[in-house]
């Protein structure tokens, strides 16, 4: 019954893919402001709903305003799960761009892909500042990896330089937020083997389409989104203490026993 229920989900997720590629493409042919994160946004909350991942919101993002968000990552499935509540560029490690499938969509949401060569830093602020130029928020997991869930790894700074540039410090917003897993296939997240369900990290050999397959088999997971409140840029003296107190954020987030009182569901 399972394997019926994660070839429907896998056939529904297929079919939304057929029908928003289409109008993206066209969409990203005429215009890349800020309308054209409005079909990405729909499509994850799309596939949240196909694949039943339900995020519980604590905070609010801003919005409004360009903002450089920042957290820690699980899973490819964060994707949606972030992209189904805010609207931005994700940047991605330069082989997602190589991924079938996910690297193609990962274009059409307008992804920001960057190398983490020492050789080529130059080039990829450089590319992360024309992002920042047109006005464009962007979403960053300064860990440089995706683990379990249990901790949060120390943030990488050299990428937070970019908010520290001229052009953009006294405007930008940095917002940490902290992505947490409540429960997967409808348990809390006590084992290894209930982490892995949702989390796909680099300690994990499992291929990406036999996670999602396996996931897809699931009744899916609970995410709790809590958002912190934004730090100027232009208040920190350099990258590492930016990145530091972004990571106590997020790192503290994660610790906390439960949501508070400004929560709400989204789907």
């Amino acid at each position: 019954m399972r394997s019926l229920i994660a070839v429907i989900k896998l056939t529904a997720f297929a079919g939304l893919v057929i029908l928003a590629c289409p109008f993206q493409m066209l969409l990203l042919a005429v215009h890349r402001g800020p309308g054209a994160y409005f079909l990405p946004h729909l499509w994850h909350k799309a596939i949240c709903a196909v694949l039943r991942i339900r995020i519980q919101v604590e905070g609010a993002p801003e919005r409004g305003r360009q903002v450089f968000f920042v957290g820690n990552h699980l899973s490819y499935l964060d994707i949606p799960a972030i992209g189904s509540v805010i609207r931005g560029s994700f940047v991605a490690k330069k082989d997602v761009e190589s991924w079938p499938l996910f690297g193609f969509l990962s274009k059409l949401q307008q992804t920001a892909f960057i190398s983490r060569s020492r050789a080529d830093a130059t080039r990829e602020k450089d590319a992360l500042d024309k992002f920042l130029s047109q006005g464009k928020s962007l979403i960053l997991f300064p860990e440089g990896t995706s683990t379990d869930g249990q901790s949060v790894v120390p943030f990488k700074s050299s990428l937070f330089s970019i908010a520290l540039r001229e052009q953009v410090r006294d405007t930008l917003l940095i917002q940490p937020f902290t992505l947490k897993l409540v429960s997967a296939d409808g348990r809390p997240p006590d084992t290894q083997a209930v982490r892995d369900i949702y989390a796909w990290h680099n300690e994990m050999d499992t291929p990406l389409h036999t996670h999602l397959w396996l996931f897809a088999k699931s009744r899916g997971a609970v995410l709790a989104l809590t958002f912190h409140p934004p730090l100027r840029a232009a208040e920190h003296p350099d990258r590492k203490t930016l990145a530091k107190q972004c990571h106590d954020h997020v790192s503290k987030g994660l610790h906390r026993d439960r949501l508070t009182t400004n929560q709400r569901g989204t789907s």
